[in-house]
C-alpha cells in the first residue's frame, strides 16, 4: 500500500528528528522510537483524506468536535497499521537501506513490546471510533487496519508484482470513515472518492519504487518497477493516472461539486498527467537513476492529492448547485 511511501516522502519536523538521530548513531529516547514505529508521515497524509471528505458531507462546516474525534481515532488507527507493518517486515527492513533504522530493526523496542504497542493502538482506535462517532467508521476503521495488516502486508506485499495496487485500499479507507462519521453511512459519493485514492496509489508509490529498485531487489519483494523495466512501468502509470483523473470528473454530477472542485480537478489532473507521461518519455528515452527524475512525480502525486482533497473541503461553502 501506499502509505510505506509516504513514509518515505515529505520531509516533517517531527520525522526528521527521528530520522536523523537514528543515523547519526545518537540514541533516540524509547517515546521517539514508538514514535518512529508509527510512520508519522503516513498519519499526515491519511488525515489529509479524511477531514475534507467530513465537510463534503455535512455539505458545509461539521461538528468541530465530531472531525477532533475522527481524525484522533484515524490517526491511532493508522498508527496500529503501520506498527503491525514494522513488527511483520523487521526482517525485510533490515535489508532495505531506507528502512535498516526502524526501531525494531536496531533493536531499540523489541518485537514483543512492538505488537502489544500494535494491539493497544488498534483496539483503542475503533472504540474509540465507535464512542465518539458511530459504530459503522468503528467497523470501517477495523477493516482498514486488517486491510493493511494482513491483506497487504502478509498476504501481497512478499507475493505479487500487484501488491501494492490491490493492498493501496487500506490507503483509501480514510474517506469512508470520514464520510460514515458524519452521515452514519456510506453512498456514491465516498465511493469515487476512494477510487480516486484508488488509482492514485500507483502512480505515486511506483516511482518511489523506481529508485529504491535496489532495496526491493535486496529485500526479495516483487514491486513492479524491481521485475519490468521502467518504459513499463511507465505505462502503467499512465493508465493508471487516466483513471484516477477521469474518476474525479465523475464526482462532479454525483455531489454535485462546483466550479472551484471542477476548476481544480480539471487543473490539477492535467498538470499530474503531463508529469506522468514526461517520466514516460525519459523511461523511454533509456533514462534511469537521477536522470529518470521519478522522484518529482511521487513528491508531485502528493501535492496532487492533497490539492484536490483541499477542492472538496472548500467547494460546498461556495456551491451554487447545492442549496
Amino acid at each position: 500500500m501506499a502509505q510505506e511511501a509516504r513514509a518515505a516522502s515529505v520531509e516533517k519536523p517531527l520525522q526528521r528528528s527521528v530520522d536523523e538521530s537514528a543515523r547519526s548513531g545518537k540514541p533516540r529516547s524509547r517515546f521517539m522510537a514508538y514514535v518512529a514505529l508509527t510512520k508519522p508521515r503516513v498519519i499526515e497524509l491519511l488525515l489529509v483524506t479524511t477531514a475534507p471528505v467530513m465537510f463534503l458531507a455535512a455539505q458545509g462546516m461539521p461538528n468541530i468536535w465530531l472531525v477532533l474525534a475522527t481524525l484522533v481515532g484515524g490517526a491511532a488507527a493508522a498508527a496500529s497499521a503501520s506498527v503491525f507493518n514494522c513488527y511483520i517486515d523487521r526482517d525485510i527492513d533490515a535489508k532495505m537501506h531506507r528502512t535498516e533504522n526502524r526501531p525494531l530493526v536496531t533493536g531499540e523496542i523489541s518485537p514483543r513490546n512492538a505488537l502489544i504497542f500494535a494491539f493497544v493502538l488498534g483496539i483503542g482506535s475503533i472504540f474509540w471510533m465507535g464512542g465518539f462517532t458511530n459504530w459503522v467508521a468503528a467497523g470501517l476503521t477495523a477493516i482498514a487496519i486488517l486491510l493493511y495488516a494482513v491483506f497487504y502486508t502478509i498476504m501481497l506485499k512478499r507475493h505479487t508484482t500487484q501488491n501494492i495496487v490491490w493492498g493501496g485500499a487500506a490507503g483509501c479507507m480514510p474517506v469512508l470513515i470520514g464520510w460514515s462519521a458524519v452521515t452514519g453511512g456510506v453512498s456514491w459519493e465516498p465511493l469515487i472518492l476512494f477510487l480516486i485514492v484508488f488509482f492514485w496509489t500507483p502512480p505515486h508509490y511506483w516511482p518511489l519504487a523506481m529508485k529504491y529498485k535496489a532495496d526491493y531487489d535486496a529485500a526479495g519483494v516483487p514491486m513492479l518497477p524491481s521485475k519490468v523495466p521502467p518504459a513499463t512501468v511507465g505505462k502503467q502509470i499512465i493508465w493508471y493516472s487516466w483513471a484516477m483523473v477521469l474518476s474525479t470528473l465523475a464526482l462532479v454530477p454525483v455531489a454535485p461539486m462546483g466550479p472551484i472542485y471542477i476548476v481544480t480537478a480539471v487543473a490539477a489532473g492535467a498538470w499530474f498527467m503531463y508529469e506522468a507521461y514526461a517520466l514516460v518519455s525519459r523511461a523511454k528515452k533509456g533514462l534511469t537513476g537521477t536522470r529518470l527524475r521519478a522522484m518529482k512525480l511521487f513528491h508531485g502525486s502528493i501535492t496532487y492529492l492533497s490539492v484536490v482533497f483541499l477542492a472538496v473541503a472548500i467547494d460546498p461553502f461556495f456551491n451554487p448547485f447545492v442549496g
